[in-house]
């Protein structure tokens, strides 16, 4: 499977709050209960970022997904760490899309030079992700318990990180 990353615009974010809406929908690996505006995309991912990248991930010239990472925590003590998010559509998880995903994330961020920590922070019952973020040399560092409430059900948090 041949896979390629094309920088987001702003003309992709129907295509990107699709694939984000259905996992708002369906699942508890976001904590929105409802849908996003495109606004809110806008505002909120890294579109033309001088510092921080976002992409449309591609398998075999397919749009399977995107990939981003972004302000960890809009304060500059925290300015040597970025969140990495992947979301793929349906059918395109577990076929190594997301791992080479965020070894591209991993790439870009260490051409930043002031980028030393990577975090993803996932629902802990979110095993697809939680497998990506093992095997892709994440060390879990957090588990918050009990923190959110989705379809009914109580859920944990929990961080992973890496050093690059």
């Amino acid at each position: 499977m041949n896979v390629q990353f094309t920088r987001l615009t702003e003309e992709d974010l129907p295509l990107i709050k699709e694939i984000y809406d259905f996992y708002i929908l369906n699942s508890s690996a976001t904590f929105h209960t409802r849908t996003v505006s495109l606004a809110y995309l806008k505002e909120n991912m890294p579109l033309d970022h001088p510092k921080y990248k976002s992409y449309l991930v591609m398998a075999d010239g397919q749009v399977c997904g995107y990939a981003y990472f972004g302000i960890y925590k809009n304060r500059p003590a925290y300015d040597r760490t970025a969140e990495v998010s992947v979301y793929l559509k349906p059918g395109y998880t577990g076929m190594g899309i997301g791992r080479i995903a965020l070894q591209r994330l991993e790439e870009d961020a260490l051409k930043t030079e002031t980028i030393k920590v990577l975090i993803g922070v996932i629902s802990a019952d979110n095993g697809h992700s939680v497998a990506l973020f093992e095997k892709s040399g994440y060390v879990k560092c957090a588990h918050f318990k009990e923190v959110g409430e989705k379809f009914g059900k109580v859920l944990d948090v929990v961080a992973y990180q890496k050093m690059i």
